[in-house]
């Protein structure tokens, strides 16, 4: 059984999506089905398909895939709170886009404006990427402060950008920035030790200076939304710190397409708080797989599938 009083809900980012992912949940349980219909009417096209047939360079186009995720995690957070009431984790967190699907599920905006809200982030986020085209990319096996001090070594010597995007766990970093400076990173790093310096498979540099060209209209659909202290409280990516408020969450929205995914010092916050357990609602198991290399004592669950969502219901009792 768990001490939801201990637990933390995981909502997966980009990167976790993939052909199928809710199908199962919306094949299975009127609820999760009707938020892919709402999010359909909403959104103006067959996102459900999608998430079910793809094909996948339509699910990986950056503004579709930040809806899909974000429906796919509402879906099934619907069905877990419907069949086990009782499921009232003490804390929620999501990975970058995951965040807004934490908020959604915490009630600091309806599951209409979060998905308005994703839509636009995804849409603003592709059009920054075709004005400013940017790279990214994971090295592993280097400490944040290596990967900060070749960031700022590499955007002197090219005159161009390269920021560290996400400090994912322990040995786990990810760069965001101009294609010849990651590029030129990635040769730094690899000098420096890295086990693996490599190029991930997106078009945009997400939190990156090279997202400012996403703010202004992303930030006018944020303040066009109503938002309320969210229950229960989210750690923010920017902080690593509890967001209680609306003012707290606006100003977060408003750094977080362009400041680094805080992630490590988001789990040992929640950690250090009392965290015992840590769900993952959503596609995949990317969050689960980080908080082992976080802290490997802590429990992990993932309800990614119905198969897992049933088999952690029989253990609930």
């Amino acid at each position: 059984m768990i001490d939801w009083n201990g637990c933390a809900a995981l909502f997966p980012g980009q990167g976790s999506q993939a052909i199928g992912m809710g199908a199962d949940f919306a094949r299975r349980f009127t609820i999760a089905r009707d938020a892919f219909e709402q999010a359909n009417d909403i959104l103006g096209y067959d996102l459900a398909r999608i998430c079910r047939e793809g094909p996948s360079a339509e699910l990986n186009n950056t503004a579709i895939t930040q809806p899909a995720l974000f429906v796919c995690s509402l879906a099934i957070w619907r069905v877990l709170k419907d069949l086990h009431p009782a499921a009232e984790p003490a804390w929620l967190a999501g990975h970058s886009l995951g965040e807004l699907s934490a908020l959604a599920a915490a009630d600091a905006f309806s599951f209409e404006d979060g998905l308005r809200l994703v839509d636009a982030r995804g849409r603003f986020m592709q059009a920054a990427g075709e004005i400013n085209p940017g790279a990214m990319a994971a090295i592993l096996a280097l400490d944040i402060a290596q990967v900060e001090t070749l960031c700022a070594e590499v955007s002197v010597e090219t005159g161009q950008v390269v920021v560290l995007a996400n400090d994912n766990c322990p040995g786990q970093a990810v760069v965001s920035g101009d294609i010849a400076a990651v590029d030129a990173l990635i040769e730094r790093a690899t000098a420096a030790g890295a086990r693996r310096a490599v190029k991930l498979a997106v078009s945009v540099a997400a939190h990156s200076p090279l997202m400012g060209a996403a703010l202004d209209g992303f930030l006018q659909v944020v303040q066009l939304t109503a938002i309320s202290p969210p229950t229960p409280p989210v750690i923010g990516n920017v902080a690593a710190r509890p967001l209680h408020s609306a003012a707290e969450i606006t100003s977060e929205l408003q750094q977080q397409l362009t400041q680094p995914v805080r992630w490590t010092a988001s789990m040992q916050a929640v950690i250090a708080a009392g965290a015992e357990t840590f769900v993952e609602i959503g596609a995949g198991s990317v969050l689960t797989g980080l908080m082992r290399r976080i802290d490997r004592s802590k429990r992990r669950i993932n309800l990614n599938t119905v198969e897992a969502l049933e088999a952690f219901l029989e253990s609930q009792g």
